[in-house]
């Protein structure tokens, strides 16, 4: 929970970079894997060599415009590209090509869900197209600096959001929203670890009576959401105390030291005219026709937004059920396997989210990487539904999948676990349990209804767990009258 004083307001911007799943760069043919050895994966063009020039990779348009439906935004045509001109050691061009005056995507919008159940509207400034530069590695150079090009040209999506963010998690439900978008439309695999999504969190505060914005910093590259929401709570209480103290803010750009859980200056903020922007001689004008925008929008896959009111429509689920599953595409895709075989949409989603999820995040897996398939978990349900075992057994059934490998029904079989449903055998423990316990009955008798959970506890530890429960409750109400 956000805690500062509240006679402030936070005022929160993100700059998201996405790095586009295409197999080739924004410019060049050169390869995008991922972790191949340094500077064997740059080009002629990445390295700028003279007398090069750069092609644009049209998958990438494609997925900027896939992306710009989902940002509910407008499609700009013509698109046009800019250098963005600074000089690094890990630019070989001393300039970056981007999008400055025409964006391929603009003035959009995303509703986003917070932890209350509400919704909150986010705009979309615009996303541009830009190519990544290369990177600098110091740790294996004492005294001095390596530099691996080999993301030099990888083409990146930025999108940058409207100063909408008022705090923290509406940061972190913005950004996971976004997270989730790009992998519906499978336009990157999003993963921060590897540097695929990046943000840039722009941080000011003022008044809540006031309607000026306050000097803002930039926060770079923060690469998980857990960092990213500490980084920006950090800002907020470090610009508070330096302007109640008196002191001013400085527009710059800083960096989050996860460690110390603080963010510490980089450099002053640059303006857009510091980079010197010009058009690209390089790059005409690109114009999207109306017949290739159209197919291309014939590809979108369903949108997390339309697979929640799918779950809650076709399923029977709650929203909030159904807005968990949906978040995660492959949980989702998951989700439905199970539902394929266990036929039960509830209990596989209670499972899903409650055993499964448990397993995985202590494991630290992704469901993808789960030791039990959606099928063998399905099976799990089935056997729930159809008796065979009850849902106490079930869990260390689920246990012994999830450490063993082997199947439901092999384990069922092996540790002789089939659910007890004869009703004479379940009669017989039933009347041995309230003879062996004539006080309990008396009191019972007497009253004390509270007891019948007493009889049902007994009968279970006399079964094993094995005795269906319904059956023993609704035995053990008509012998408990006799």
């Amino acid at each position: 929970m956000t805690i500062y004083n509240n006679s402030w307001e936070a005022v929160i911007g993100l700059e998201i970079h996405v790095q586009l799943a295409t197999n080739s760069k924004l410019f060049s043919g050169a390869s995008t894997n991922f972790g191949a050895l340094p500077n064997t994966q740059a080009c002629n063009i990445d390295l700028a060599l003279p007398g090069v020039l750069p092609v644009l990779n049209e998958e990438v348009l494609k997925m900027a415009i896939k992306l710009g439906k989902a940002l509910n935004a407008n499609i700009n045509s013509p698109t046009s590209f800019a250098r963005k001109n600074y000089f690094y050691p890990d630019s070989p061009k001393g300039y970056q090509i981007s999008q400055m005056d025409k964006p391929i995507v603009e003035d959009g919008y995303l509703d986003i869900e917070l932890e209350d159940g509400s919704t909150k509207r986010i705009g979309v400034t615009r996303a541009h197209l830009e190519e990544d530069a290369g990177k600098s590695l110091h740790e294996d150079f004492e005294g001095q600096s390596g530099i691996d090009l080999n993301r030099a040209g990888t083409p990146l999506i930025e999108i940058v959001s409207e100063p909408d963010i008022n705090s923290p998690e509406e940061a972190v439900a913005y950004l996971k929203s976004i997270h989730s978008i790009i992998r519906y439309l499978e336009i990157s695999d999003g993963n921060m670890a590897e540097g695929s999504m990046r943000c840039d969190a722009n941080v000011s505060v003022r008044k809540k009576d006031s309607d000026k914005l306050g000097t803002r910093t930039e926060t770079k590259n923060v690469n998980s959401f857990r960092f990213v929401e500490k980084a920006i709570q950090y800002e907020i209480e470090r610009q508070i105390s330096e302007l109640e103290s008196g002191n001013t803010i400085t527009q710059e750009t800083r960096l989050y030291d996860s460690q110390a859980n603080t963010t510490r200056p980089m450099r002053t903020k640059e303006f857009a005219n510091d980079y010197r922007y010009f058009p690209e001689p390089d790059l005409l004008p690109v114009v999207l026709e109306d017949k290739f925008i159209k197919k291309v929008l014939e590809q979108m896959p369903e949108m997390p937004n339309e697979k929640k009111l799918r779950f809650v429509n076709e399923y029977n689920l709650s929203e909030y059920d159904s807005s968990l599953l949906a978040a995660d595409k492959d949980l989702a895709n998951f989700f439905e396997e199970v539902v394929e075989v266990s036929k039960s949409a509830k209990l596989s989603a209670n499972w899903i989210m409650g055993e499964l999820s448990a397993e995985l995040n202590k494991e630290n897996l992704k469901v993808q990487e789960s030791k039990i398939s959606a099928e063998q978990l399905g099976q799990l349900i089935l056997r729930i539904e159809d008796s065979t075992i009850s849902g106490k057994i079930a869990k260390d059934v689920f246990e012994k999948m999830w450490s063993s490998g082997e199947k439901v029904d092999v384990i069922i079989e092996k540790e002789d676990l089939q659910q007890v449903t004869d009703l004479s055998e379940i009669e017989t423990m039933v009347s041995k349990v309230i003879n062996e316990n004539p006080d309990q009955l008396k009191q019972y008798l007497s009253g004390k209804d509270r007891l019948f959970g007493f009889f049902v506890g007994q009968v279970m530890k006399e079964s094993k767990g094995k005795a269906n429960p319904s059956q023993v409750n609704e035995i053990l109400k008509e012998k408990l009258k006799e």
